[in-house]
């Protein structure tokens, strides 16, 4: 049998991990019809179905899931040979929006460390505001953050995707209409916490804050306890809570939108960071 075609070996794996073509064309910088002729192509090379496609989801299938352990070793072993020629340590100081990062943060990062395994990351949760202090002070390399609706869109900021907020509690809260809504958000400064307030000002709504988290985790575990509600996007909640807002008749929320920033030019590095970009929200 003829080697196997290392980029569309690549394009196999990205789109196991992603659960999608067009995440995998995006991690790669190339479109989805040609992710699609490179497992095409690697299919008939193998002469085995890697793929059951389906109009809404993707799946391996069994020869597929067989075959996904040693592509990714044999991608791990040709990066790891880059490395061992050029010497080099390449680092990546990151910056993540913790109103961004989800519950999938560990598979992910385990998808950039099977990606690229000769990349140091620095990684920093933080503040949306924080995170975009200090890439304009050039201690952080990248950003990934939410942009709020009332916010002046930056010019070097490339949207990634648009998400709404929500009104989430635990199914136990207990609250009476008529008596201010109890609240636990993040400290300011923080635009989610602002736009939640803004919101809840403007519809005439009467709100106490009842907790103050120091981070989104903290928040989520004072909204699992009952002790308050709070807006954030569902996808960074922890799924024992529910959307509240129309059972409860609060005010709509804007949309948000999740952004990247770089100033990353080293084209491996560059190539990990948009895959960590195009894995956000990918169950």
């Amino acid at each position: 049998m003829k080697p196997l075609d290392l980029d569309a070996v690549r394009a196999f794996v990205l789109v196991a991990e992603l659960h999608s073509f067009t995440r995998a064309a995006d991690a790669l910088g190339t479109t989805q019809s040609a992710v699609s002729l490179k497992l095409k192509r690697l299919e008939s090379h193998l002469g085995r179905q890697l793929l059951e496609r389906t109009p809404r989801v993707v799946r391996l299938s069994p020869d597929g899931l067989t075959f996904l352990a040693a592509a990714r070793d044999l991608l791990g072993a040709h990066e790891r040979a880059l490395g061992a020629l050029t010497g080099d340590t390449r680092r990546l100081a990151l910056g993540l929006s913790e109103h961004v990062a989800d519950a999938q943060l560990a598979r992910q990062l385990a998808l950039l460390r099977a990606h690229d395994p000769g990349l140091v990351i620095a990684l920093q949760l933080g503040s949306s505001g924080q995170l975009l202090a200090q890439f304009d002070e050039r201690r952080l390399d990248a950003v990934i953050v939410r942009q709020e609706a009332d916010e002046a869109p930056r010019g070097d900021a490339r949207p990634l995707f648009d998400e709404p907020l929500v009104w989430l509690a635990s199914p136990d809260l207990q609250w009476s209409p008529g008596t201010p809504l109890p609240l636990a958000l993040l400290a300011a400064p923080c635009a989610v916490r602002a736009a939640a307030i803004g919101a809840l000002d403007a519809s005439g709504t009467a709100w106490n804050e009842v907790f103050v988290g120091g981070g989104v985790a903290a928040v989520g575990a004072a909204l699992e306890a009952g002790l308050a509600l709070s807006a954030l996007a569902r996808r960074v909640a922890p799924r024992a809570l529910v959307d509240v807002g129309a059972k409860l008749g609060l005010p709509p929320l804007p949309l948000s939108r999740v952004s990247l920033l770089s100033r990353v030019r080293e084209p491996r590095s560059a190539a990990t960071l948009q895959l960590l970009a195009s894995s956000l929200g990918s169950a």
